[in-house]
């Protein structure tokens, strides 16, 4: 494969892992918010968010590796596994490099979600909402399309995305059933 072609795969990779990581975010809170979400029921969403965080890490692997064979970025293992150690671009590829970190902790937990308890897997998947803005700065910041129109509108339908069902989905603005006033039945009675 060619130089150009791996940068083209590395870069394409990337934009598609970010939008399919925001969709496995904003699935996850609509599945928080205990309501249905986007007309799916609860069980529906649960599904196709982990549908989506599965394809999201094939395509952040593709990433990866396409990465590490690419001369340009000059990465290695290292630089994958230790935040802020790339000669390129250091502390934008070691925000990528934590977003990966962040993924891989939150991907292993759950694949041993049964064995490690509900509790423990819940506490580490709640990275997950650290790791989408850390990758969303890394490819910000490091990313070579960064200052392109179109990359910029897809990171800001990503964040806007985001924000809106986490807006949508906080517990002040969920609308506020009444419960019907008990009425002892001597009151009713006596009408």
């Amino acid at each position: 494969m060619t130089t150009e072609a791996l940068w083209y795969l590395a870069r394409g990779s990337g934009v598609v892992s970010l939008i399919l990581f925001t969709v496995v975010v904003v699935l996850g809170i609509g599945t928080r918010s205990g309501r249905t979400f986007a007309g799916m029921n609860r069980l529906v969403v649960a599904s196709v968010h982990r549908s989506a965080a599965l394809l999201a890490l094939v395509f952040l692997v593709i990433h990866v590796v396409t990465l590490l064979f690419d001369p340009y970025a000059q990465l290695n293992l290292i630089d994958l596994l230790l935040p802020f150690g790339s000669g390129y671009r250091p502390f934008w590829v070691g925000l990528g490099t934590l977003a990966l970190d962040l993924a891989l902790a939150v991907t292993v937990t759950s694949l041993l979600r049964d064995r490690i308890g509900l509790r423990a897997w819940r506490a580490v998947h709640w990275l997950a909402y650290a790791m989408w803005p850390v990758a969303v700065l890394h490819g910000i910041g490091s990313g070579t399309d960064r200052g392109t129109f179109w990359m910029l509108a897809i990171d800001a339908v990503c964040v806007l995305s985001v924000v809106a069902v986490a807006v949508a989905a906080h517990p002040a603005l969920r609308p506020k059933t009444r419960t019907p006033v008990a009425t002892s039945p001597r009151k009713e009675h006596q009408r």
